[in-house]
């Protein structure tokens, strides 16, 4: 009776960091989506909700921590269980990073709003913000489920994010250039179009982790990468005599 009683135990505790990861991914989420909504919609008063509201992913990271220091300690848990336990570490710290980056975005909001930058330039943080979240969302999903055949698209199509990046980076030079009023909130959105991409790289940490967490495996090393920004360079304007 004693064992069952320990092993129940153990299983509450194990149980308790899925359930404080699933946590923390949801509000990872609400932090992404209502950081872009006050960027394209300019609400000042969204933003410093966002910014306010990463308190609780660093609360949760910190949790995750203790709680897994702890359960090692105690338990000594070894292959499968251990590795439960150190991902839950990594995937906690992925998540904080996120609201961090989240967090950044709208601390952006009111350069950007000041500046009165094209619609269309909106639309290009939209759509790049748009991949970033389902990469995020279906990973977690990933996560709930121990889907592992799904991982290889998930880490996949972080090049379709770095492949947006690197054009909206490209047009967002093109509009600096064009008029130099545009140098300070094109330089905003630059940041933010950044920070969003950052968010599909951990999302593909996760799923790497999860990957790990249930086959016992690293995947390969070699990732897709499609930022090709450190090597664009937009030819002079010429002057017409």
């Amino acid at each position: 009776m004693q064992f069952a009683h320990t092993a129940s135990a153990y299983e509450g505790e194990l149980n308790y960091l899925a359930k404080r990861i699933a946590a923390m991914g949801g509000h990872a989420e609400r932090m992404v989506e209502q950081a872009i909504a006050a960027l394209v919609h300019a609400d000042s008063g969204l933003a410093q909700k966002v910014v306010a509201d990463d308190a609780v992913l660093d609360e949760g990271q910190r949790e995750v921590d203790d709680k897994a220091i702890v359960i090692i300690a105690r338990r000594q848990p070894m292959a499968k269980d251990l590795r439960e336990i150190i991902g839950a570490i990594r995937i906690s710290a992925d998540l904080e990073r996120v609201g961090d980056l989240a967090k950044n975005v709208a601390k952006r909001v009111v350069a950007v709003a000041e500046g009165g930058q094209p619609t269309s330039l909106f639309r290009g943080i939209d759509a790049l913000a748009g991949l970033a979240l389902a990469q995020l969302k279906e990973v977690l999903d990933v996560y709930a489920s121990r889907s592992v055949d799904k991982i290889g698209f998930v880490r996949d199509r972080d090049d379709q994010i770095d492949a947006m990046y690197t054009s909206l980076f490209r047009e967002l030079l093109t509009y600096m250039m064009e008029d130099p009023r545009n140098i300070t909130p094109c330089t905003h959105l630059l940041f933010c179009a950044k920070n969003i991409e950052r968010i599909g790289d951990h999302a593909t940490n996760i799923a790497e982790t999860i990957y790990y967490i249930v086959t016992g495996e690293q995947m390969p090393a070699e990732r897709p990468k499609g930022d090709k920004t450190a090597r664009l360079v937009l030819p002079p304007k010429t002057s017409s005599l």
